[in-house]
């Protein structure tokens, strides 16, 4: 996940948050394609309300997140591209800054359980020496961003999917 050698970038168990797995009655390519369609991802995803990026490795995702810590704010957020494997991995990472010094980097897994269903889970890898501060002080609220973005994902992808049966 990162190099061993940089401490500023150095992974802690400890400080990872995990989303819940939740298991979606589509096929994988489904899941995949609400999680690329980025312009729509305001009419679907309770944490991440709007997303602009081409998605290419090393390109910028610009973020607009809801704040989950009870006061209404919003805030800017951008990442950049660090995996794209379709219908399997979407990742992106938040590089340490001298200014910011807390990178990070959420990985978004999706498992093929068959034709018709897959499993999908996140993580968020808070690293670095102020990871482990980070994730006591908003591990919480990630944890629950990441939980309902996954369960909304699961409503959306399932909906898509039952629509193109009909």
């Amino acid at each position: 996940m990162t190099e061993d050698s940089d401490p500023k970038l150095a992974y802690n168990p400890d400080a990872v948050v995990v989303s819940e797995t939740v298991v979606i009655e589509a096929p994988a390519s489904v899941v995949w394609a609400v999680l690329i369609d980025l312009p729509r991802y305001g009419e679907w995803n309770p944490f991440c309300f709007q997303c602009e990026s081409t998605l290419e490795m090393g390109a910028p995702v610009v973020m607009k997140l809801n704040s989950y810590q009870g006061d209404g704010e919003v805030f800017d957020n951008c990442e950049y591209v660090c995996a794209f494997e379709p219908e399997k991995l979407l990742s992106w990472a938040l590089p340490h800054d001298d200014a910011w010094p807390y990178p990070a980097r959420r990985d978004q897994f999706i498992e093929s359980l068959g034709s018709e269903r897959c499993a999908y889970h996140s993580t968020d890898a808070l690293l670095g020496p102020n990871g482990i501060h980070v994730m006591r002080f908003a591990g919480g609220w990630i944890k629950r961003a990441f939980d309902d973005t996954a369960r909304a994902l699961k409503v959306r992808a399932e909906a898509l999917h039952a629509a193109r049966k009909l």
